[in-house]
């Protein structure tokens, strides 16, 4: 049995849907280790790598007092963990040429005491929430919490005894946190260790490269060309065409480099430390990146690293289209879009003059489907072994049309489970379009396993109908 070719007239009209439901990077991880200057930054000194959660009791520590209220040395230590995660997140320090993530001078940024003693009380409470930060609200990045003792120094942060007086009256951590730094904060929790190493991706970049690096480079370039409108607005695709080389190029004569229209390691870092001046992430009042700007910028896009559900489909087109074309090596359908996906996607994109960016934007996820499609409408619907595909965030239901070909997917599902475990369920036409007929069947289905009886494909009759259909092939292999 042949899947039907009344879909083949329609695949250039297919335009497939990227339901971007998780953002990579919105939350970001706690380092498991920090280094810290033990002095000013220019000043000669010893640098010490110490486990995260180490420097947040050492500074805890030498900044409070174990007789405070515990709401008070909740919100300090809040604070505490803010500031350090906002100097790793914006690589502060290290974007300015330093080898280390933040001081420990007070001038700059928290006391920390070289293997000083540890009070039980501060330990107890930083176990509990070490790893979680503040940010305002929309916003991404750690929020920059300055705090003074707010009797002998004054701030436009925390007074640290002022947070003991309103933890007296009563105040939770939260209540603190916002009586100084306003109603807009919030608290994240970062449930993701991570060995945080430095940004630069190891090698320079230029022209013909492409991918995450080249990506975020260009993201930094555009914000910084809104204050500095000599540097051109350039196009956000992660590969490093001509207009990028020479807004690099314009970049490095406006900072006094060496204009090469090469990012190293030295341009590199002055684009973090511009973008980040320019962004103010490092300051109390951040105008830093938000969500809805994430939106915006990562809409309709796959980077590498992401785990959306459109990434396990993704790979099963890779792997279909890789029985036809030889430089494209198959992959492992894991969800994760990793540096090999990212590899045959690049490979992809170059079979089909696309733009090599590794990058699946919706032109190439439209052009892989197509392709894709293409052989699947040349083999037999017992050759077919679908992965076990994740629900993508859609519900599918009568009429959606063709800009859903996962209905392709779910057609080819249910003729197999109706040839080889259920006849009660009337084969459908797979034509990729959910008409009466699919509703029929999944109805039919929904009724033999106990579902609501609705004819909408949700999460859970997805679910059901995967299961059921990879017990099916599972069955008619061991036959």
């Amino acid at each position: 049995m042949s899947i039907s070719d009344t879909i083949s007239d329609n695949i250039s009209d297919v335009n497939v849907v990227i339901p971007n439901d998780r953002l990579p990077h919105v939350i970001v991880p706690f380092p498991l280790y920090i280094t810290v200057h033990l002095g000013a930054p220019d000043e000669e000194a010893l640098n010490v790598t110490v486990p995260f959660l180490d420097y947040i009791k050492n500074v805890a520590s030498s900044e409070l007092y174990p007789t405070w209220p515990e709401e008070a040395i909740r919100a300090n230590i809040h604070a505490i963990t803010s500031i350090a995660m906002n100097r790793i997140f914006t690589e502060w320090y290290r974007s300015r040429g330093y080898d280390f993530d933040i001081t420990n001078t007070t001038q700059y940024d928290q006391a920390y005491v070289h293997e000083r003693g540890i009070f039980d009380s501060v330990s107890n409470i930083a176990n509990e929430i070490f790893n979680q930060y503040i940010t305002r609200q929309g916003h991404i990045e750690p929020l920059f919490a300055a705090f003074c003792d707010g009797r002998i120094t004054q701030c436009s942060g925390m007074f640290q005894w002022g947070s003991v007086d309103l933890a007296n009256q009563g105040y939770t951590a939260e209540e603190i946190l916002k009586y100084y730094y306003g109603d807009d904060i919030t608290i994240v929790e970062s449930t993701a260790p991570e060995l945080i190493r430095e940004t630069y991706p190891g090698r320079p970049l230029s022209l013909g490269d492409s991918g995450i690096d080249v990506f975020r480079m260009q993201h930094s370039l555009s914000v910084i060309s809104n204050e500095f409108p000599l540097i051109p607005k350039i196009e956000i695709t992660g590969y490093f065409g001509e207009e990028t080389e020479n807004a690099v190029r314009v970049f490095q004569e406006v900072f006094n480099l060496p204009v090469t229209g090469i990012v190293d390691s030295e341009t590199w870092y002055r684009i973090r430390f511009i973008y980040i001046a320019v962004a103010n992430i490092a300051e109390l009042i951040s105008g830093g990146l938000t969500y809805e700007e994430l939106q915006e910028l990562y809409s309709g896009i796959v980077l590498e690293g992401a785990t959306l559900p459109i990434v396990a489909y993704i790979e099963f087109f890779i792997n279909t289209i890789s029985q036809r074309y030889d430089e494209i090596e198959p992959v492992a359908i894991d969800n994760f879009y990793g540096p090999e996906t990212a590899e045959a996607i690049r490979r992809f994109q170059i079979i089909m003059n696309l733009t090599p960016t590794g990058i699946v934007n919706q032109e190439t996820l439209n052009a892989l489907f197509r392709e894709a499609y293409t052989i699947l409408l040349s083999t037999s619907l017992e050759e077919i072994r679908l992965p076990l595909l994740p629900y993508i965030g859609i519900d599918l239901t009568e009429n959606m049309g063709l800009e859903y070909p996962i209905i392709l997917f779910l057609e080819i599902m249910l003729n197999t489970i109706s040839s080889g475990r259920h006849p009660e369920i009337m084969p459908v036409e797979i034509d990729g379009i959910f008409g009466p007929d699919t509703t029929a069947a999944v109805i039919v289905f929904q009724s033999l396993y106990g579902l609501p009886i609705t004819g909408v494909v949700d999460v859970e009759t997805w679910k059901k109908i995967n299961e059921v259909y990879q017990n099916t092939i599972n069955q008619n292999r061991s036959a």
